[in-house]
């Protein structure tokens, strides 16, 4: 029986998730999470490592039991309805489940079998999902030969053959190198256009340069959700600041100056062009902090060259919705990534939470065939009792 695209049961959202809960022991993963995604959003999920992303994902894609709560997707509830759902959805974990001895070509046809789609159309998707991922050209070409990005291709390329309506990625980009992140964020742009995207990632730059909508997870609790403007606004009401720019390099001294004005409760260094230097004031009192650097008071007596409001970045967004620490007291650390951000110009923020707790995740597998072969399999049986069952009832 062919995937139908067309949802079983009424409502306007893709994804509907009500406090929705999973324990580990004495350990809660997801702590009450709620959210909706409506037909047509590509969503970003961003939390540390640890924070409850990838346990959500397979909740979503009925790879994983929920302890409490409820999650629908494309209309059909994942407990009850699990079958329905993974007709309707895209599933990319982290780690690709790939035969490494397969073509390319076959993998991709032994995957629309078993997702269910029509012998006669199979040709068909499988020329139209290789155009869409980039694929051409490495078809006939067995996967243990394919790079990091072209892999990834192919676990694109597996999750939509059956033209779900939901797709869910589990950090798509993890491991790529710059040009390899691009390819793929351009792809899943484009699949955008049509279908629902919900991905987790830890690469706070990646949720700018893909997503419509920002959904923060930390320590098992939805901690924000909004486009990026709207986190940006609640940061710069939250967390006030000035940016300023002196001639000559920076110094001790001068932090130290920066750092004694009116009102200033924080002073980074943010770079600066050859021969200058560039601080963010974090200022309760923006007011008195400007008057102080116009003034050129003790400690700041230089050559000021500007001095602006402060835009909300990346970090602070982050910072601020997670509190910058693990339960056990850990820094997360917000490092600069050699991504495709930095040829424009940006920064590719990426925030590790260090000591947090591990999540079930595909890494720590390492049964034979790939992680995801089995359920695919045990998946394509469930549809096949399906369409027998219908085909008695039509017969």
């Amino acid at each position: 029986m062919e995937t139908s695209s067309t949802s079983g049961a009424a409502g306007a959202e893709s994804i509907v998730v009500e406090n929705l809960h999973k324990r580990y022991g004495d350990f809660e993963a997801l702590d009450g999470i709620s959210f909706s995604i409506k037909p047509g959003e590509i969503v970003g999920f961003l939390g540390p490592n640890g924070a409850g992303k990838t346990t959500t994902m397979k909740i979503l894609t009925c790879f994983m039991s929920a302890t409490g709560g409820s999650a629908r997707v494309a209309g059909f509830d994942v407990q009850k309805d699990s079958a329905e759902v993974r007709r309707r959805v895209g599933y990319l974990p982290e780690n690709v489940p790939l035969y490494d001895e397969m073509i390319v070509f076959d993998y991709l046809r032994f995957v629309a079998e078993l997702r269910g789609v029509a012998k006669a159309r199979r040709q068909e998707r499988i020329r139209a999902v290789a155009e869409l991922t980039g694929l051409e050209q490495v078809m006939g070409r067995t996967i243990s030969e394919l790079s990091k990005g072209y892999r990834q291709r192919v676990g694109l390329a597996q999750a939509i053959i059956h033209e779900p309506d939901v797709i869910v990625l589990d950090e798509p980009t993890t491991g790529l190198d710059p040009n390899q992140i691009i390819e793929i964020r351009d792809v899943i742009k484009t699949i955008g256009k049509e279908k629902t995207i919900i991905f987790s990632t830890h690469i706070l730059q990646e949720v700018t340069a893909v997503c419509d909508r920002i959904i923060i997870i930390n320590r098992g609790k939805i901690v924000a959700d909004g486009s990026l403007h709207e986190l940006e606004a609640r940061v710069a009401k939250a967390e006030p600041g000035l940016v300023v720019s002196y001639e000559g390099e920076a110094s001790d001294a001068l932090n130290a100056g920066l750092s004694n004005l009116a009102g200033v409760e924080g002073v980074s260094e943010v770079g600066g062009r050859p021969g200058s230097c560039t601080y963010r004031l974090k200022t309760l009192d923006k007011a008195a902090t400007r008057r102080a650097l116009l003034a050129g008071e003790p400690g700041v007596a230089r050559e000021l060259l500007s001095l602006r409001e402060a835009e909300p970045t990346l970090e602070a967004i982050f910072r601020l919705y997670t509190g910058g620490e693990t339960e056990e007291g850990a820094r997360v650390e917000v490092s600069v990534a050699d991504t495709s951000a930095m040829s424009s110009g940006g920064e590719e923020v990426v925030a590790q939470q260090g000591d947090a707790p591990v999540e079930a995740s595909s890494e720590n597998l390492n049964a034979s065939p790939p992680e995801g072969a089995e359920s695919m399999v045990d998946e394509a049986a469930a549809m096949d009792e399906t369409s027998e069952s219908e085909e008695v009832s039509r017969g």
